[in-house]
């Protein structure tokens, strides 16, 4: 049988630093942009 406890120890690490970076990121390129027209 094939289990899923080995998800944990990916999806914590992932949504605890890797989405928050991702998004702080994409947030700060959208702040700095020259044009201040919308999306």
């Amino acid at each position: 049988m094939f289990s899923a406890s080995f998800l944990p120890s990916i999806l914590v690490p992932l949504t605890v630093l890797v989405f928050p970076s991702v998004a702080m990121a994409l947030l700060f390129l959208y702040i700095e942009r020259e044009d201040p027209s919308g999306i």
